[in-house]
């Protein structure tokens, strides 16, 4: 297929664009459409530019004022600099931005919190011990629902994979 614009070199850019359910489909060589000012092309990628867009696509609600105008209170960097270029100035600004970073966390990771990887080949030992953690909240969530038979077999279980690894 020729370019649409020049009818001299191959079609490269295939653009489609609908508005009011009318579709418009554009089809251009590389150098036409690098001209195009309907086009817009940024051939660098910039992470800071993914975790911004992140940002505004994974809010649920709006962005309140105060919030917005949020500064760290180590490095000074805005909530509204953050967002333009997806870098925090110093540790302290997970804190004081941790309100609206949850979203954004959960919405890429699918979670809020870091639960981490065992790599291939690990220990024994690294697994039973990450079991044994995972048990200990399990118990937890148990005895505060007052299900004490259940957290009895779970303190069990801890147990026995406690005497594995001292054994």
């Amino acid at each position: 297929m020729l370019c649409q614009i020049c009818n001299k070199r191959a079609a490269t850019v295939h653009y489609t664009k609908i508005v009011n359910g009318e579709m418009e489909e554009l089809h251009l060589c590389e150098e036409c459409a690098l001209v195009n000012q309907e086009l817009e092309f940024d051939t660098t990628f910039s992470f800071h530019k993914l975790l911004t867009g992140l940002i505004d696509s994974l809010q649920s609600e709006p962005i309140k004022e105060e919030t917005f105008n949020t500064t760290c209170p180590s490095c000074g960097l805005s909530y509204s600099e953050f967002k333009q270029t997806g870098k925090f100035g110093c540790p302290k600004c997970y804190d004081t931005f941790k309100i609206k970073l949850h979203p954004l966390f959960k919405g890429i990771h699918g979670h809020d919190e870091h639960i981490g990887k065992i790599p291939k080949g690990a220990s024994q030992d690294i697994i039973t011990k990450k079991e044994i953690g995972r048990l200990k909240e399990e118990l937890e969530r148990l005895v505060a629902r007052e299900a004490f038979e259940e957290a009895a077999i779970v303190r069990d279980k801890i147990n026995e994979l406690e005497k594995k690894l001292d054994g």
